[in-house]
């Protein structure tokens, strides 16, 4: 990337998922979204695309990418289908990046090869049903016994958790505790690997969602679970710090997630517009319609532009905590007015779930809401102002 304006590589692969999404996609997302069932026959043609390993080296089966051109992948299939853009959002993002950041080269070699390859997926167990954004507050906990970790605890809301190539979640649990100058205790939270076929893991009923109906979604029971010493993920203790790591990177791909969406949301709308007429001329023509769209274009910019300098200092390596928050906040908010203008201008028509504008109104409340609220990327914006 050179400034804003993207590379022919770079700009190849949008070309390419967006054809892909329009054609591959797009036919079949109403199908699975009225059904609640998850897409495998398109999750393996991504998989062949190599779009689950963009970010990974070749050593470890990844296509030798990086983090912005996962990020434009996934702009373009959040256009049509946010369901299958999450899926490869939460498997590469939260699944297999904190194998490839904090794992040990044992750990890589066996779980990467396959989570780059899309043959299988991994999801990241943090939130529990008392620790939301305060994931401080994590319950779960996992102790020593002859040379294993034994881990009791619950999971809410787990992305990728429960499929039939699901293979692998890694939980965050409290694995010790210190007491601080004050009196308090600080809680010891650790990263641990849980293969999904060890006795005690359960996938419990997948959710009745709002939106995301395509994407798989699970709590999650932790019951004795006994898995080997060396399955702790990163230094012990350094769980919780390592998982914000990972959810500063998590918020760009999902700022470029909701870009897609509030992009799609325009174009679904110019179509229409020009398409539909009302009182002898095309809606587009009407100032009222006409200013709304761009409007919304100007939402759908603004958010590319915040998504894109989070990702360039990224790359960089330069701070980027401070923009990928704005990014993430912008193009959340910016997914959701879309949608609620678009389903204005529809009118009737978008309040039918097969059009993709009434798919968006209700799956783009999440990204206002998941990996870090809105709320939470303020508190973030206004800590960096020294407030």
């Amino acid at each position: 990337m050179t400034g804003f304006e993207l590379s022919e590589e770079y700009q190849d692969l949008s070309d390419t998922v967006r054809d892909f999404a329009d054609n591959v996609v797009a036919p079949v997302s109403a199908k699975h979204d009225e059904e609640h069932s998850f897409p495998y026959e398109v999750v393996k043609q991504m998989a062949d695309m190599g779009l689950f390993g963009l970010p990974f080296p070749e050593e470890f089966g990844g296509m030798g990418g990086d983090y912005f051109a996962l990020a434009l992948a996934l702009e373009q299939l959040g256009r049509v289908d946010q369901s299958v853009a999450i899926t490869l959002e939460a498997g590469v993002s939260l699944g297999a990046m904190p194998v490839y950041r904090f794992g040990t080269d044992a750990q890589k070699q066996e779980w990467l090869p396959m989570l780059a390859s899309g043959q299988a997926l991994a999801g990241f167990g943090l939130t529990e049903p008392e620790a939301g954004s305060d994931a401080g507050g994590t319950k779960t906990h996992a102790r020593r016994e002859d040379g294993h970790w034994v881990i009791n605890g619950n999971k809410e809301f787990i992305t990728n958790s429960g499929t039939d190539i699901t293979r692998l979640v890694t939980v965050t649990a409290v694995t010790g505790q210190q007491e601080r100058p004050d009196g308090s205790i600080k809680k010891d939270i650790s990263t641990i690997l849980v293969p999904t076929g060890t006795p005690g893991f359960k996938a419990e009923k997948a959710y009745n969602k709002v939106g995301w109906n395509a994407s798989d979604t699970h709590p999650l029971t932790l019951k004795d679970v006994r898995v080997p010493e060396e399955n702790l993920l990163g230094t012990e203790g350094r769980g919780y710090a390592n998982f914000l790591s990972i959810l500063d990177e998590g918020r760009i791909a999902i700022a470029a997630l909701a870009t897609g969406a509030a992009q799609g949301c325009v174009d679904q709308s110019v179509k229409y517009a020009r398409e539909r007429r009302a009182f002898g001329r095309e809606i587009g023509k009407y100032q009222a319609i006409s200013f709304k769209i761009a409007r919304m274009e100007a939402r759908a910019h603004t958010a590319r532009l915040a998504y894109y300098d989070a990702a360039a200092r990224m790359l960089a390596g330069k701070p980027f905590k401070t923009q990928a928050a704005i990014a993430k906040m912008v193009a959340g908010e910016a997914a959701m007015d879309n949608a609620r203008d678009a389903t204005q201008v529809f009118g009737g028509y978008g309040f039918i779930n097969e059009f993709t504008v009434a798919r968006h109104y209700r799956d783009s409340k999440i990204l206002e809401v998941g990996e870090g609220t809105t709320e939470v990327q303020l508190m973030l914006i206004a800590r960096e102002l020294g407030l």
